[in-house]
């Protein structure tokens, strides 16, 4: 088999010869060729020679062709900041602005960035019909929350049907996105929707999964797989993300692995993921990487069904060395036989240790927000974006400062807090929201208890 095969067997959930390998590889595509992010994402020859780079030094058996969870939120009119290591944020909603949905209809072929998609796809799977591509589009809720902003968790409750609306907008989109991408060549559709993680099992049952439902059944109708990503704490929506007609799902780090092949396996659904992006394949060596990387094999076992990847857009910087160990793992025997007799001797990384005890202050409210990188992670943007919404009323009484796991200060803080889970927000050391974007009533609530506790109010 060559690896286009071994991925869309495993992806069928079939047994394969190895377990096929997918570097998750968005922008660190850049880096490879010295080009920022934004320079990358604008242009479908720098993508094109990103992608073969990372083709090159990885060996990857499959790999996706843009990971820009901004795209169509950009086409509907979205106001973009541009980073020079991450894809874009979304800094304005549309639907908060003004504009009806009712004016909004499902992209073309040729709007926006994507005949610089498509250009790629075209240009990979004419050079490489050995590799597997994966078409990454944005899923109906996140979506949903890029169109209208954080009023949406409102909205759940005030406005169901306007949501319901919304999110089945979210649905055309994915579907006109899939087949634009199938259409270009590519054979998986990843639909990838890390913002559910915020919502719990009934809410995503009554929002998401007729809308993913649909996108995957059209997926399928244009002859290809569907795969549903998602990032974060969403351990609680594993089996009704089941549900939704995918044939694939792919998870991060915050979510056990065993628990998820259980279910999937149970289901008849392949799974994937879910090598560790910052403690080790951004900041450990390459002997952690085939360590992470054959503990998730061993993890996945050998029944088939499962696809090796990161949890999620590997972070620009990562050393090249270390994604290429990962792939090494995947194809050689003899090197995963050595990966796990080193794993018997594990190795910590040295992260220097943080003294909290003069961090909580009497004139002042300190907010600490622990996030994998709020300028690349939707679900990390709308906690700090949130926070600083909330807190701008109170002046220089709030303090709010962002700790990025990509860097060790960002780890040794998330350690020191006892933080666990991603995006985390805590008041004066101690932990209030986890995993779970506040509204702005919770956490001006929450401010404003803990300053007249302080007598600030």
């Amino acid at each position: 088999m060559n690896g286009r095969e071994l991925v869309l067997a495993a992806i069928r959930g079939e047994k394969t010869e190895r377990v096929p390998w997918v570097p998750f590889c968005g922008v660190h595509c850049a880096s490879l060729i010295g080009k920022t992010a934004e320079e990358y994402l604008k242009s479908g020859a720098l993508m094109t020679a990103g992608l073969e780079a990372a083709i090159a030094r990885y060996q990857p058996d499959g790999i996706p062709v843009i990971f820009d969870l901004q795209l169509e939120a950009e086409i509907f009119g979205c106001g973009l900041h541009w980073n020079r290591d991450n894809p874009p944020s979304v800094m304005t909603h549309p639907l908060q602005e003004g504009v009806s949905l009712d004016s909004l209809a499902p992209p073309t072929a040729g709007q926006g960035r994507i005949p610089e998609v498509v250009a790629t796809i075209r240009a990979l799977r004419a050079a490489h019909p050995e590799l597997a591509l994966y078409g990454l589009i944005t899923g109906p809720f996140t979506l949903a929350l890029h169109l209208l902003g954080t009023d949406i968790f409102m909205q759940m409750f005030d406005d169901p049907d306007a949501v319901k609306r919304l999110l089945a907008f979210g649905a055309k989109v994915g579907k006109a996105m899939s087949r634009i991408y199938l259409e270009a060549g590519c054979d998986v559709i990843a639909v990838v929707d890390p913002m559910t993680s915020q919502i719990g099992p009934e809410q995503f049952v009554e929002f998401c999964t007729e809308p993913l439902r649909g996108v995957f059944e059209h997926v399928r109708d244009c002859g290809g797989l569907g795969s549903l990503f998602v990032c974060g704490h969403a351990q609680k929506n594993i089996e009704v993300m089941a549900d939704t007609h995918c044939d694939n799902i792919s998870i991060d780090e915050n979510i056990p692995l065993d628990y998820v092949r259980d279910i999937c396996r149970a289901r008849g659904i392949s799974f994937g993921g879910n090598l560790q992006l910052t403690v080790v394949m951004l900041l450990g060596d390459e002997r952690a990487n085939q360590i992470n990387a054959v503990q998730c094999l061993d993890v996945a076992g050998d029944a088939g069904g499962f696809i090796l990847a990161p949890g999620c857009d590997i972070p620009f910087a990562t050393p090249s060395a270390n994604i290429a160990a990962v792939g090494a793992v995947a194809r050689d025997p003899y090197v995963r036989d050595i990966a796990r007799h080193l794993a018997a001797v594990p190795a910590e990384l040295s992260i220097a240790k943080v003294d909290l005890s003069g961090h909580v202050v009497p004139d002042k409210l300190k907010i600490d927000i622990v996030t994998l990188d709020s300028l690349g992670c939707a679900p990390c943007q709308y906690m700090v974006a949130a926070a600083r919404s909330a807190a701008e009323r109170y002046g220089d009484a709030v303090a709010i400062a962002e700790h990025k796991i990509k860097v060790r200060d960002g780890l040794a803080m998330m350690a020191a807090l006892g933080v666990r889970n991603i995006p985390t927000l805590c008041m004066d050391g101690e932990i209030v929201f986890v995993s779970a974007i506040p509204s702005h009533k919770a956490l001006a609530e929450a401010i404003e208890e803990r300053l007249r506790a302080k007598g600030l109010r």
